[in-house]
């Protein structure tokens, strides 16, 4: 069985301080055994927001990293330091990441592979435009995206790889993709990694929805089979966050 996992997108959001007190306040409103709670800070936010969270059942994940080991990247952070730092999971392939800062399917490949190597748990963005989804384009894209990021990587380690579905139109507009909608891409995704790899390998593998989800349609959406939690953008700094986290009770 698949532990559902809410992680927050805080993007680029709350400085330190404002970190720690947003951590004190959701901190009894995230309690649920039943699912795995990830908050992904800004870079600067990660070192407070680790000891912020100690005792709790929340882990802190960022939003990014380089592929490189180390060397002259001004401005860019490792998995290693990251690692240090306590980090657990790192978002990669974003959409903002894709459109505002021109990354690639093979960027992101390198990303999840630098990721895997130190242990941290990467967040596979994919996803498609409306104009793309209008096209029909929707679920040949998302496959290559996911070709491509998954390229060189084992059946084992993929096994720790969290996909997020985020569809484009749907991320910071207040429309939502419905239930159906949601399950048939994630559903999708599933099938094509038992076709990359295994069946087992696809039933391991957490698949999220990452667009707009909020404390209304959380438990609709977390009720459909290939949807194994969700990727929070703007609801994850509020309170709600606590009500899509305990979405079952």
């Amino acid at each position: 069985m698949r532990r559902k996992l809410i992680a927050g997108n805080w993007k680029m959001n709350k400085t330190p301080s404002e970190a720690v007190a947003l951590i004190a306040d959701l901190k009894d409103l995230v309690c649920n055994d039943e699912v795995d709670v990830c908050y992904c800070v800004p870079a600067i936010d990660i070192i407070p927001a680790v000891e912020a969270v100690k005792g709790t059942n929340v882990a802190i994940g960022a939003q990014n990293l380089y592929f490189e080991e180390k060397g002259a990247y001004t401005g860019e952070i490792s998995a290693e330091m990251l690692c240090d730092a306590g980090v657990r999971y790192v978002i990669m392939g974003h959409s903002e990441r894709r459109g505002y800062f021109g990354e690639t399917d093979e960027d992101i490949n390198k990303k999840l592979k630098k990721a895997l190597e130190h242990g941290l748990i990467p967040i596979m963005c994919c996803g498609e435009s409306l104009e793309q989804r209008q096209q029909g384009l929707t679920l040949s894209l998302i496959r290559e995206q996911i070709r491509i990021g998954f390229d060189g990587v084992s059946a084992e380690q993929a096994k720790g790889v969290v996909i997020a579905y985020e569809p484009i139109w749907a991320i910071g507009t207040g429309v939502t993709a419905t239930s159906e909608q949601a399950e048939e891409v994630c559903a999708d995704i599933r099938k094509y990694i038992a076709e990359l790899y295994d069946a087992e390998t696809a039933e391991e593998i957490r698949i999220l929805y990452g667009g707009s989800m909020n404390a209304g349609n959380a438990a609709e959406l977390l009720a459909m089979a290939d949807i194994d939690g969700g990727l929070i953008g703007g609801a994850s700094l509020k309170k709600d966050f606590g009500s899509i986290v305990n979405y079952n009770k």
